[in-house]
């Protein structure tokens, strides 16, 4: 049954994992190497702090929202039509490792409709319009929703755990990479080398340029994890791989005029 106690355990853990993770990228890139790494920032400008204020501002009510989704699932009687499961050897080992990568291919699935859905025009300021207005995101941006999308980006658990068997230890470290690589996604610098969209591999995964430029432009670029559904269904953006280049291909300041005078 519903425990107040362990609600708060429950917002706890997932607000400390927010603010630690994107405030260590935060402090990393926006203040500790910002002025040494600034011509790689993939837009070459920085956040308004009314912008921040914002990104920092809306999390706290995703992060209630997405506490009280699980323990609606978990600590109601709704539990007994979950697939949940307390005791590890409760199911075989081969889908303990299996169920990761499959929670991960569902999700991205989930997302990716989930996201094109709510860029249709009669549903973008219902639900999408308020993470838009970081067009030049930040970390603190991961979880910046209205609280209309934070209750379908928290529909995933309760897709998951109808869906397939899973132990606690398959939702933590599920939820602790998502959040991480959302984090990557908003981060504003791009952190797989130069190459990577072409190759046989990273050509399938999705990059934070890539999600960078779903935020400037607001068109194509709907996945999360990977670029199946992108590449599938043509949403993929044109100018992606070239972008990709560009960026990873700038120099700092010193570099040019060093370049420039030896020529």
């Amino acid at each position: 049954m519903f425990s107040a106690e362990t609600w708060y355990g429950l917002l706890t853990i997932i607000t400390l994992r927010y603010f630690l993770i994107a405030g260590v990228a935060y402090l990393i890139w926006y203040k500790l190497k910002r002025d040494k790494i600034a011509y790689k920032k993939i837009q070459q400008r920085f956040p308004d702090n009314e912008d921040y204020k914002r990104e920092i501002f809306y999390p706290l009510v995703t992060i209630v929202i997405f506490a009280l989704v699980p323990a609606a699932m978990l600590l109601t009687p709704f539990r007994q039509y979950t697939q949940y499961y307390q005791h590890i050897d409760q199911h075989s080992m081969w889908w303990f490792w299996l169920a990761f990568p499959v929670m991960f291919i569902v999700h991205d699935t989930y997302f990716y409709w989930m996201h094109r859905t709510m860029h249709h025009p009669k549903l973008f300021k219902l639900f999408h319009v308020l993470h838009h207005k970081s067009t030049n995101p930040s970390p603190w941006a991961a979880f910046s929703f209205q609280p209309s999308e934070a209750f379908f980006e928290a529909g995933i658990f309760v897709l998951l755990i109808m869906i397939m068997p899973l132990h606690l230890i398959h939702l933590f470290v599920f939820f602790l990479v998502m959040m991480v690589y959302n984090v990557y996604g908003h981060l504003g610098w791009e952190l797989y080398p130069a190459g990577f969209t072409k190759h046989p591999v990273g050509k399938w995964i999705n990059t934070s340029v890539n999600h960078n430029q779903h935020h400037q432009y607001f068109k194509g670029n709907y996945s999360l994890y990977f670029l199946f559904w992108d590449r599938l269904m043509g949403t993929l953006r044109s100018d992606y791989d070239s972008h990709f280049e560009k960026v990873k291909a700038r120099k700092p300041a010193k570099q040019i005029v060093e370049s420039s005078i030896a020529e």
